[in-house]
């Protein structure tokens, strides 16, 4: 992509300043006026922590029959749930704030596996600090699977802005790395060769894929009253955030939100490839607890990858106010100024790569000739001992393991009606 430039900002007096609300565009000199935006809080909306373990004895009891259970402590609402999520069961307490996600679909209960994911609410996050929210959040998985250890979370970054709502020709403003882009407008859908989708009036639009990194621009005033959540959404942006003596929400205006949404693929790659500038060691995380710290990194990080242009090579104003003037709320110390954020990608050039697909190309020629099932096959497949490292290979794509079960599908229909399996 083409380099694009940031406008110079400029203070009330007419003096460059970094955090002035005065925008010049290098390219044509023309003003934007911005001191009408109110910032009013750059927090945490949703966590999802994922666990590997055995589930452990007597859970799967409290699914005999749905209803009202008691589990480590809380009453739940316990029920099957589809397998589009990739678990089997639900237990959830709306009033807490969480959700577990217990039994992966593709793994034997009895095998030990990635069995548990936990989803936190934004009332549960805003009311616990990391190191609190993650011990809470340990101890419930610990009650669900033996041997627990935690695999990885995806996050949730919001932004919630009055004053300022998207231009109408954002899809065609904004750059981004993404291939599909999708109008959505009542009942006509256009594509073009960007990644993008914008529902009803302009009250939505979504860039970027969900198994990715994925920014998302919506009416949250609107959201809020048809989810019945504004009560909770006004106590929130009626507080005081940074410098601001009195608050910057008065209830009379449209609150917009810009938020970007890491999948935990994503997560693991930043973790991989993020160093700290003076060691040299990669930050490693596998917990929220451990991402706090570097949410503010992230956040930049999205900024770049989704970019909202003014016109060719220039940023939109709004766009640099909204990347380096919010402070996320993390409720922890922010180390982003002490590293280097990048993502690190398994390609098929590597080891995990390329070996892993020619085993499984060598496996599925195997499996076909003694006409073994696509659901048998998997069950092999998983007893290798080198399994975690080809179910990495796939979670390095964004796939899950389930693409793993209609991968090898998928390649035994084709192998068998194209070859036969005498071969």
């Amino acid at each position: 992509m083409s380099k694009v430039v940031h406008q110079v900002r400029m203070n009330e007096h007419g003096e460059f300043h970094d955090k002035g609300r005065i925008f010049v565009n290098p390219k044509n000199g023309g003003f934007t006026d911005l001191s009408g935006i109110g910032i009013l809080r750059l927090g945490v909306d949703t966590v999802r922590q994922m666990y590997r373990g055995g589930i452990a004895e007597g859970v799967l009891d409290l699914f005999e029959t749905s209803g009202i259970v008691e589990f480590g402590g809380y009453s739940w609402a316990a029920s099957r749930v589809g397998r589009d999520s990739g678990y089997q069961y639900k237990l959830q307490n709306s009033d807490l704030g969480l959700i577990l996600l217990i039994k992966n679909f593709n793994v034997r209960p009895e095998d030990y596996g990635p069995h548990l994911k936990i989803e936190v609410s934004p009332h549960f996050i805003e009311y616990h600090s990391p190191d609190n929210l993650q011990a809470k959040l340990d101890r419930l998985a610990s009650l669900v699977l033996d041997d627990c250890k935690p695999n990885q979370c995806a996050v949730h970054l919001a932004l919630d802005v009055v004053g300022w709502q998207p231009p109408a020709d954002t899809v065609s403003r904004m750059q981004c790395r993404s291939r599909l882009v999708r109008d959505i407008s009542g009942i006509d859908t256009i594509e073009w060769a960007a990644n993008a989708s914008v529902y009803g009036n302009n009250e939505t639009f979504m860039f970027g894929s969900a198994s990715g990194v994925q920014l998302s621009i919506y009416n949250k005033t609107k959201q809020a009253k048809a989810t019945d959540r504004l009560d909770y959404w006004e106590t929130i942006w009626g507080r005081c955030y940074e410098d601001f003596d009195t608050p910057l929400y008065t209830g009379d205006e449209e609150v917009w939100r810009i938020e970007l949404r890491y999948h935990h693929s994503v997560v693991q790659q930043f973790a991989d490839g993020s160093v700290c500038k003076k060691t040299g060691e990669f930050i490693g995380t596998r917990t929220f607890a451990e991402l706090a710290p570097h949410l503010q990194g992230l956040w930049s990080y999205g900024f770049d990858a989704f970019k909202l242009l003014e016109q060719k090579g220039v940023y939109d104003p709004a766009w640099t106010l909204f990347a380096y003037d919010p402070v996320v709320q993390s409720g922890t110390e922010c180390l982003s100024k002490e590293h280097h954020y990048k993502r690190h990608y398994k390609t098929a050039n590597g080891f995990s790569g390329k070996n892993i697909e020619l085993f499984l190309g060598n496996f599925v020629s195997i499996i076909a000739r003694e006409r073994v099932g696509a659901t048998r096959a998997h069950e092999q497949l998983k007893k290798f001992d080198g399994y975690k490292v080809i179910l990495e290979h796939f979670e390095s794509k964004g796939l899950r393991e389930r693409d793993i079960y209609i991968w090898l599908r998928d390649k035994l229909t084709e192998r068998i009606i194209r070859y036969g399996v005498a071969v």
